[in-house]
């Protein structure tokens, strides 16, 4: 199993909330923004264009990181499910990783929070590659040591995450959290394309047995 990161192991709300301070909008009034860029199919990076036009996110992470305000997430944004599932699963003898859209900073950070917890850290600094580009999807598969048919990949996007790794040859999992899933839950990939459909990762351990039963 490998674990997509934002909206699937760290609810990223607190952080985009630091983001409309950095940009000085009203919290409320990015997030909102935030949900119809998304709606609309855009990119979420769009939304910082609507505020700010011409923000350059890799540059304005820099500043921030300069300024002694660098993106950042620890324990406390986890969701409430994370460690007793990576738990269960482990104990159930299954081989995980965590491989996502993240930076070297990010990466860091989840080495700090699950080194111990999981096989594989991987990130698309890391690897030089980001979803959905399939080249992501193949640094994956070359780095989990089974066929990409036995790789269950969770994530919370259809485009970002589902379609990729099942074009991948992966079996997915749409976990249903965060502004993506709730947006495209009720879509017809959603409901077709993933293996699996959670409310949580919760509901993981359980699945997985009865599929490999």
């Amino acid at each position: 199993m490998v674990f997509d990161v934002g909206e699937c192991l760290v609810d990223e709300t607190r952080e985009y909330g630091t983001w409309a301070d950095w940009l000085g909008v009203p919290r409320h009034t990015f997030h909102a923004m935030f949900g119809a860029v998304i709606a609309q199919g855009r990119d979420y990076r769009e939304t910082f264009q609507e505020f700010r036009p011409g923000f350059d996110l890799y540059e304005e992470r820099e500043k921030r990181a300069a300024a002694g305000q660098p993106e950042t997430f620890g324990e406390e944004d986890l969701y409430p499910d994370v460690r007793p599932v990576l738990a269960e699963l482990r104990a159930g003898g299954l081989w995980l990783g965590i491989a996502g859209n993240q930076t070297v900073r990010a990466g860091r950070i989840l080495r700090e929070l699950f080194s111990e917890d999981v096989d594989l850290i991987g990130t698309s600094d890391d690897w030089g590659a980001s979803k959905p580009d399939p080249e992501f999807f193949k640094r994956v598969a070359n780095a989990v040591p089974f066929e990409a048919g036995e790789i269950l990949y969770v994530g919370d996007r259809c485009d970002n995450d589902i379609l990729p790794a099942r074009e991948a040859g992966m079996h997915t999992a749409l976990v249903h959290r965060g502004p993506w899933a709730t947006v495209q839950w009720n879509s017809a990939e959603a409901r077709e394309l993933p293996t699996f459909r959670v409310d949580g990762l919760h509901q993981l351990p359980e699945r997985i047995r009865h599929f490999n039963g």
